[in-house]
């Protein structure tokens, strides 16, 4: 009998060979969307792009206005934030879209234009703010908190004036950035809150009907978000809606979510909502800058569009149906496409130029260990709900499907997942003849797979010898890879000791002093343990060490093993193996310096079905003065052809 070994690990997911149509998109019925839930869409590099040529077109192909297009599929928000001066000495931009108040009045008065609100997203810093970095902006340096509240109501204040005296419908007005624990240079609740409510007070004058939100993260830290909730409520902070990003990738799981939330509603009063939040339509970068998400996609959330919308659909349903008081979410930065450059230099003078990369070299002056270092392109080109070309994914119709009642669709496969084998590389061994794929609507099936490499090819592969080999073949269409391990499985039970001498036998023949496991990673060929014997008398060393293997197929296989030692003198000493008690195979082996190790391995010998199977090893020192002395470790029995 002839020992298989096949094991698959569904952990990577690969792109379908084909796009998705956009009749094909499949949106679940999440039941009916309050007619006032938020579906947002943060758009604030949408100017720097257009600046420097990128266009963005309609389903049909048509040049269009993206916050009409927007419209059109279902959002009812346009979020843009605002930094007080995104400007290194010289003028030259920082980059991050430019977002000044010149900036974001355009992008409030397109929003209005297409009956979009606008979400106005105060960082209250020159560049970006979040929970790593809450820097004041340059003017504010060395200010106290009181000079800075002062600031920040004043700053508030003219800043929301110029929207209003443009006639832009604000929505919601968020007061600070990701604000978990700081808040422009301030590192307590005392001080934080001070600002936060200099900027409410803003708020409530110029745009008294727009809701007021803070807004924070990390909620998988429930106790954390609670936390803040409690400090602002301690402080009395006038605001309406308690915000969270939420990042599938990042933040914990949809549950864990609808209960912080729901907690944090239930005991303050307050509205909640996520921010921020976006998923990979595709593993592959765009632009020639990194992306901040490229492998590992989420369980039933293929990169792909249908994916993406899966996504945002499930996400939906834990606000609206099991989250309470939540009012929407916002989508972060769906629109950010490549600078639209054929390599990375011709990107890089746009994103230079026009700031339409995450950071320009000229931010360096104000962050030099973060944009000053990794200045560059847009980090997630491939999250955007368009494609290079700024043509629209069929995932953006998601927002409006969802309050149709969503879409149906033929079932399809979406994805297929990757397949990962591992194989005694002198075993028989078989790739599957099927692969898990992601269907359309989320669910899994097995699909049959057609593998490039037929037995020849896997032969040639066994000749290599060990290693890992990428095996391509196609399933419904799509190209799905296998990752072939070959191995040597070790069928000993605790080779390297190290589970102390669990499986071994020691057995004493000459009054060995010392005969044990030790624990000494120094002395260990692998791991921390080994098999170890000294002896300070002459020709007291001598002993046994060996292991019984039950229920080994019948086969042909090799034993070895590893020894190192000194101080032996005359030394007898060899690895063998025993069938049916009679010696079938043995190999000579010595001892000679510290860590100087002699692996030794059998020729090999053949097992009848049924025998009874024993390894060991035999040794035998006449060393004197110093005393004889070694170490033992990993084992091995493996199949041999």
């Amino acid at each position: 009998m002839k020992r298989l070994f096949v094991l698959c690990l569904a952990l990577c997911l690969c792109l379908p060979a084909f796009s998705l149509a956009d009749g094909d998109l499949y949106v679940k019925n999440i039941g009916a969307v309050p007619d006032d839930f938020i579906f947002g869409m943060d758009l604030s590099s949408v100017i720097s792009l257009e600046s420097g040529g990128t266009r963005f077109y309609d389903f049909d192909g048509n040049e269009t206005d993206i916050f009409s297009l927007l419209k059109q599929n279902g959002i009812t928000h346009i979020r843009a934030r605002l930094w007080n001066e995104p400007y290194d000495s010289k003028g030259r931009p920082y980059g991050g879209g430019i977002c000044d108040l010149d900036t974001l009045t355009q992008i409030g008065i397109r929003s209005t234009k297409a009956g979009l609100k606008l979400i106005v997203d105060f960082h209250y810093s020159d560049f970006w703010a979040d929970p790593g970095k809450q820097m004041p902006p340059k003017a504010w340096a060395g200010m106290s908190a009181e000079e800075k509240a002062a600031a920040t109501y004043g700053f508030t204040l003219s800043a929301l004036t110029v929207l209003r005296e443009n006639a832009i419908d604000v929505g919601m007005v968020q007061i600070g950035n990701e604000t978990n624990g700081r808040l422009c240079g301030e590192n307590d609740w005392p001080g934080i809150c001070r600002l936060m409510a200099a900027g409410l007070k803003a708020v409530r004058e110029v745009y008294p009907e727009a809701l007021a939100a803070l807004h924070f993260t990390n909620p998988e830290n429930g106790a954390q978000l609670r936390y803040f909730a409690k400090q602002l409520d301690l402080y009395a902070l006038d605001y309406d809606v308690f915000a969270t990003s939420w990042y599938p990738f990042w933040h914990g799981s949809l549950d864990n979510l609808a209960a912080v939330l729901s907690d944090i509603a239930d005991a303050y009063g307050k509205k909640v909502m996520v921010m921020e939040t976006s998923y990979p339509y595709t593993a592959l970068d765009s632009d020639f800058s990194g992306n901040t998400v490229s492998s590992n996609a989420l369980d039933g959330y293929p990169f792909t569009p249908q994916g993406q919308a899966n996504m945002i659909a499930e996400l939906a349903d834990t606000l609206i149906n099991r989250t309470r008081s939540a009012i929407g979410l916002v989508y972060w930065e769906g629109a950010w496409i490549t600078a639209g450059g054929a390599d990375y230099e011709e990107n890089l003078a746009l994103w230079e130029k026009y700031g339409s990369g995450w950071a320009t070299r000229f931010a360096g002056e104000y962050d030099p260990d973060d944009a000053g270092k990794y200045y560059g392109g847009s980090a997630v080109d491939n999250q955007a709900f368009f494609d290079p070309a700024g043509h629209p994914l069929p995932s953006l119709r998601v927002f409006r499907l969802l309050r149709e009642g969503g879409a149906e669709a033929p079932l399809h496969a979406d994805a297929c997942e990757n397949v990962y084998v591992s194989a005694d590389i002198n075993a028989e061994f078989r790739l599957p003849e099927s692969v898990s794929a992601v269907m359309n609507d989320g669910s899994k099936k097995s699909i049959p797979v057609a593998w490039d490499t037929d037995d020849a090819g896997l032969e040639a592969l066994r000749q290599k010898g060990a290693g890992t080999y990428e095996i391509h073949g196609t399933a419904q269409g799509m190209t799905v890879s296998c990752f072939l391990t070959l191995e040597y499985h070790n069928l000993l039970s605790n080779p390297g000791f190290e589970e102390g001498d669990a499986h071994w036998q020691f057995t004493d023949l000459g009054n060995t002093q010392q005969l044990y496991v030790e624990d000494k990673p120094s002395d260990s060929l692998s791991g921390s343990k080994h098999a170890h014997f000294w002896s300070a008398k002459t020709d007291s060393v001598r002993f046994t060490l060996e292991q019984d293997i039950e229920d080994l197929p019948e086969g042909k296989y090799v034993f070895g093993i590893s020894i190192m030692g000194g101080d032996g003198g005359k030394t007898d000493i060899y690895a063998y193996v025993n069938v049916n008690g009679e010696t079938v195979a043995k190999v000579p082996m010595k001892i000679s310096y510290y860590n100087v190790w002699d692996t030794e391995t059998t020729e090999a010998f053949f097992v009848p079905e049924g025998a009874r199977v024993t390894v060991g090893v035999y040794v035998a020192c006449q060393g004197s003065g110093n005393g004889a002395w070694g170490k033992l470790d990993d084992a091995f029995v493996n199949s041999a052809r």
